[in-house]
């Protein structure tokens, strides 16, 4: 009996089928099945290769580049930690306990902030917070100031390791707004807002109150850069010389990156010099951080320079 139409061509395509069955079980194991989450984003990236197609027509009910970018934001959420999301220690602003309500209101009106943490002799003894809302409330009606201890709130104190979706489910549960990271040494490392995790999904939320954003580098005379210490290595790398977040330590700033190669904080006219070549020249710094920092450029070594050839006489 004669093969139908068509069954050799479907044979060809079962071995191949096969054939990369295999080769997908040889390399990743038998689970080779995609999991939902990449099922998803391979969906998001046939939509933008047809949107890219149609050169900026969209079809009704569609899901928007706004939209695609949200959604891949929050396929990936859940495999940040708080670490990833924190404020980092050198950019918190805090009162200590022992302030009067006066400086209170006054850093409220200077930082601009709903929710101020307050501490004990140092940044490293957190003991809770200070509510915009409460502040204003003494005002409003006309008290006379009470003990900045009574208006203390308690935020959340979270370890670096927490992933940012149990840290979301806890502030929820616990209407805290606020969490303090801690290290490993129960030391002050950062701090994360409910609006810190939001913007991981979102992109930068911006109100009235906040600066324009400011450029942490910038170039300077003879291919130099000056950079803020607080820079971080991915984009010094990606816009400077990927050699320079090229670090096995775990550090993500430029500041970090100097006190590694130091040894120690570094102070004011140190000069560090990055195995690529670069030298970190400590600009701005006090006993405790360094603040400012000026990238010199490799040195071209002109290796056809006369007098360094065995053919001249």
């Amino acid at each position: 009996m004669p093969d139908e139409p068509g069954a050799s061509n479907r044979s060809d395509e079962d071995s191949r089928s096969g054939l990369w069955a295999g080769i997908r079980t040889l390399l990743f194991g038998g689970n080779s099945e995609p999991s939902l989450r990449e099922q998803i984003e391979e969906a998001i990236d046939e939509a933008e290769e047809e949107s890219a197609e149609r050169r900026g027509s969209s079809i009704v009910g569609d899901l928007s580049p706004i939209e695609r970018k949200m959604l891949r934001n929050l396929l990936h959420f859940g495999e940040q930690t708080v670490d990833d999301v924190a404020v980092p220690r050198a950019d918190i602003i805090a009162i200590d306990e022992s302030a009067g309500f006066d400086e209170v209101v006054a850093l409220f009106v200077d930082a601009g902030h709903s929710r101020l943490p307050v501490y004990r002799g140092n940044l490293d003894e957190v003991v809770g917070m200070i509510h915009v809302k409460d502040v204003f409330a003494v005002l409003a009606e006309g008290r006379d100031p009470p003990p900045l201890l009574d208006l203390i709130r308690q935020p959340l104190y979270v370890p670096q390791s927490m992933g940012v979706l149990d840290l979301l489910a806890d502030m929820r549960a616990q209407r805290t707004h606020l969490a303090i990271v801690i290290d490993e040494y129960s030391g002050t490392e950062g701090l994360v807002t409910i609006e810190d995790l939001v913007e991981e999904i979102v992109g930068e939320i911006e109100d009235e109150y906040d600066d324009e954003p400011m450029a942490l580098f910038a170039p300077g005379e003879d291919g130099c850069w000056e950079a803020d210490a607080r820079a971080e290595l991915d984009d010094i790398g990606e816009a400077i010389d990927p050699r320079l977040a090229d670090v096995e330590e775990d550090v993500d700033t430029l500041g970090g990156l100097s006190a590694v190669l130091a040894g120690h904080v570094p102070g004011v006219g140190e000069v560090l010099l990055h195995p690529s070549g670069w030298r970190i020249e400590v600009t701005e710094a006090d006993e405790k951080r360094v603040h400012h920092l000026r990238l010199h450029p490799p040195v071209e070594v002109d290796l056809e320079a006369p007098g360094d050839r065995g053919d001249e006489f």
